[in-house]
């Protein structure tokens, strides 16, 4: 083999080592510095640097991810089945704002092109939603958008597209359970998000639960009566179903022509609110791509835009580092509070935190969701920690927030609208195809192997810094200037093709 063999580890505490070879490495591979290796250790999985007897702890990130549930003899390969994972941190007696970094110089002088709202929020994208308050609509709703972008859209040029904010809430739940809220707000708040401008419409059915006056009180949006952008379709004047598709479109209409005035505008990169995500995660994420979306976090943050992590199973083991981060004592209670709602939540399921390692996460080296979590939490960079947000809350607050979410994709992205967010990054190292209708996704590759492959899917490829080609700092500052471009209205991979998830509303009410 010509390369040299590339281990990393990540602490000097650390008696493993992750291999950065692509393709891995051969039995027989003799480590710089450390030993031989018994078997062949696949690219991002571990190998031990030293002996480890049964019981052991074994260290990544300085922290324990599990100990060694055999001997585990030196060059060996560490994956799931050779670890015992510990118990999750209790939430007393956890260290509260006790370690909040100093606020980082200003970064002055970034703009983008943006689309300056009403209420002074900032689109990157000039988008019609019609939301929807139950999934009985969703049919008519798909008729509707196929004749609005065939029909209407090419008279407006200056609209980017229609979005139909289709959910399977709204009927056949409990809508007054003490939960029931979440779901509630959180298709609110997307009905406000900021890449929407302001021109919000609505479609209902008539006899659903969640009533359009529920879904947006009276004061938030103006709904019911001429001209305000509401279509119910078991009003009388609906004969068939021409007439419901044809007053879609007349409503419809009426919010395109106001959306086509609208023009880009040069605003500061303060404007932007940027959720940061991983998906498809594999043990480069915690070496290249996270560690660069933590390093364009602290840009954007010394920019004073708004930044947002999430992911409550993927944080939860490093709950004592998160309140330590704390800006104030009551932030990082509030951190306590939701990982103990979350807590509860799994409880009740029959299940915990353990339940979010998929088997591509194992396949790519992350052993269980300790070794993940502390992987996942440096997508947060190393500002304090201003504010948190529950599940479907929208963001008041600038700066770097904790936005609780589940860790699955399509919930924490449905979540992450609702708080605000106008542009996206989504790391990944097994690679997904995700995308969203309603925000730009900018989809960051762990390793230069997957880069190659899906080469018309990622949008940038952090994984130069395990090659050796690029530094964390240098690949955070190349995702910073490819954020404000895409905010700016440069297309992602995901828009050129068109590829787009659906909204998934959290819901841990019943479903009756």
């Amino acid at each position: 083999m010509n390369e040299q063999p590339r281990t990393v580890r990540m602490h000097p505490r650390d008696n493993v080592a992750v291999v950065l070879n692509d393709g891995g490495l051969p039995a027989g591979t003799a480590l710089p510095g450390g030993p031989v290796l018994r078997e062949k250790v696949p690219q991002a999985h571990k190998v031990a640097l030293s002996d480890l007897a049964p019981d052991d702890e074994v260290l990544r990130y300085g922290v324990v991810i599990g100990r060694a549930a055999r001997a585990i003899p030196a060059g060996s390969w560490v994956h799931e089945r050779l670890l015992k994972m510990p118990d999750a941190r209790p939430l007393e007696g956890l260290p509260i704002a006790n370690a909040v970094p100093p606020l980082m110089p200003p970064l002055e002088g970034y703009t983008f092109e943006g689309y300056r709202n009403a209420d002074g929020s900032v689109g990157t994208r000039n988008l019609l939603a019609i939301t929807t308050t139950v999934q009985c609509v969703a049919g008519v709703l798909d008729v509707a958008l196929a004749r609005i972008r065939r029909e209407l859209l090419p008279k407006y040029p200056h609209v980017d597209g229609v979005v139909g904010l289709e959910h399977g809430y709204g009927c056949g739940v409990a809508i007054d359970a003490p939960d029931a809220h979440i779901p509630i707000r959180t298709l609110r708040h997307i009905s406000l998000n900021p890449n929407f401008g302001g021109e919000v419409m609505v479609l209902s059915l008539g006899c659903e639960k969640l009533q359009p006056e529920r879904l947006l009180p009276p004061g938030s949006i103006p709904i019911g009566g001429e001209g305000s952008g509401h279509v119910r379709l078991q009003d009388e004047q609906h004969v068939g179903f021409a007439s419901m598709v044809d007053a879609v479109l007349a409503t419809a209409e009426r919010h395109l022509a106001r959306l086509d005035r609208r023009r880009r505008e040069t605003v500061p990169a303060s404007e932007l609110v940027v959720g940061v995500q991983c998906g498809g995660s594999d043990a480069l994420s915690g070496i290249t791509a996270n560690p660069a979306v933590g390093a364009c976090t602290d840009l954007l943050v010394r920019a004073g835009a708004t930044v947002m992590f999430s992911e409550v199973t993927e944080v939860r083991d490093a709950i004592d580092q998160l309140t330590a981060r704390a800006a104030t004592p009551a932030i990082a209670q509030q951190m306590i509070d939701q990982m103990a709602w979350y807590d509860a939540y799994l409880a009740r399921g029959g299940s915990d935190r353990s339940a979010n390692t998929t088997p591509g996460n194992k396949a790519g080296g992350l052993s269980n969701i300790v070794e993940k979590a502390m992987g996942s939490i440096v997508k947060s960079g190393s500002a304090p920690i201003a504010g948190v947000l529950g599940p479907g809350e929208k963001a008041t607050t600038r700066g770097l927030l904790y936005a609780a979410t589940p860790a699955s994709d399509f919930i924490c992205g449905t979540l992450q609208l609702a708080a605000g967010m106008n542009v996206h990054v989504f790391t990944t190292g097994r690679g997904t195809p995700y995308g969203l209708e309603a925000c730009p996704v900018v989809k960051v590759a762990t390793r230069t192997d997957l880069a190659r492959r899906w080469h018309d899917l990622m949008d940038l490829n952090a994984g130069r810094i395990a090659d050796g080609e690029a530094s964390i700092d240098e690949m955070g500052m190349e995702l910073f200037r490819l954020l404000l471009d895409t905010a700016s209205g440069r297309r992602t991979w995901a828009e050129h093709h068109g590829l787009a998830n659906g909204l998934v509303l959290f819901n841990p009410a019943p479903v009756t």
